[in-house]
């Protein structure tokens, strides 16, 4: 038998840290919404008792590090599964992007497995299942557009954003998540408005989300990567309505309300940097079928 599952990227519309945790993570108030730049995870029954990850990207691992191996590996363990499944990734997300590729082919693979070993689990359980992985499983199970809190795995859906287009450019360099949190400041950020973002998703207020877009971990970023200050500034200056650096980056992303300016920001980007795209959002929760 053979399942397969769309694994989409994830941006960040506002990212907020509100304080370092006894547990070693940060506490967090994020709005994120999932976009039209997805891999694609083939889960496949194989006759040995192992997981075997298949991948063509060299910045894959193959092995326990994979978070889509792990996902496998705790639905093995939890409950007792003698099958073993080849998870084949097919990446169209750039690794270590701030996109929550990862997270996203972990949430694909726990979906994808509810389905080929019929464990009858509803989102809700693969949503906490998804929080023993990693902070951004959780709302990828999910999908759509959330308020995440805690370290991130806690997910209230919200309204979508309106329709329009993400243009989204990646240096090629990588960024360490814990260094950019080792970096943060927290007594001197300014702290991005998330309630006023929730209130302009739900009135469906494009003009509001763009000028509320904020993210706390950006200026850490900039000051470890100059490079990303300068896509963030060509992506302005090429005409995106609103800029932003989405994770702890180094991926920065620009919505453009209409189609007819999209070729002149997609355009300009590609002569700074190899990696940009141009997708819808999609904004909508994932259904299990």
């Amino acid at each position: 038998m053979r399942v397969l599952e769309k694994a989409p990227a994830k941006i960040n519309l506002s990212l907020d840290v509100l304080r370092k945790r006894q547990d070693g993570f940060h506490e967090v108030r994020m709005i994120m919404t999932t976009i039209d730049l997805a891999d694609r995870v083939e889960l496949v029954d194989i006759s040995p008792n192992e997981i075997r990850i298949v991948s063509h990207n060299r910045f894959v691992p193959d092995d326990q590090r994979n978070l889509a191996y792990q996902a496998a590996k705790l639905l093995k363990d939890r409950f007792n599964i003698e099958r073993g499944v080849s998870i084949s990734i097919t990446k169209t997300i750039p690794v270590a992007a701030g996109l929550a590729g990862g997270s996203s082919d972990a949430a694909a693979t726990l979906r994808g497995l509810n389905k080929l070993w019929k464990l009858g689990l509803t989102l809700d359980d693969l949503a906490k299942l998804g929080a023993e992985i990693g902070s951004d499983v959780s709302f990828c199970v999910y999908g759509g557009t959330a308020l995440a809190t805690g370290r991130g795995e806690m997910i209230q859906q919200i309204d979508p954003p309106p329709h329009c287009w993400v243009v989204l450019a990646k240096p090629t360099i990588g960024v360490s998540t814990a260094d950019v949190y080792r970096n943060l400041n927290l007594q001197t950020v300014q702290h991005p408005d998330v309630d006023g973002m929730v209130n302009a998703l739900h009135n469906n207020h494009y003009e509001k989300i763009c000028s509320l877009m904020g993210n706390v971990l950006e200026d850490v970023t900039l000051r470890m990567h100059p490079e990303v200050a300068n896509i963030k500034e060509q992506m302005k200056r090429f005409g995106a309505d609103a800029v932003l650096m989405s994770g702890s980056g180094p991926t920065v992303f620009g919505l453009v309300q209409y189609e007819s300016r999209l070729p002149r920001v997609y355009n300009g980007l590609r002569g700074f940097c190899d990696q940009v795209f141009a997708v819808r959002m999609l904004g909508e929760r994932n259904i299990l079928d």
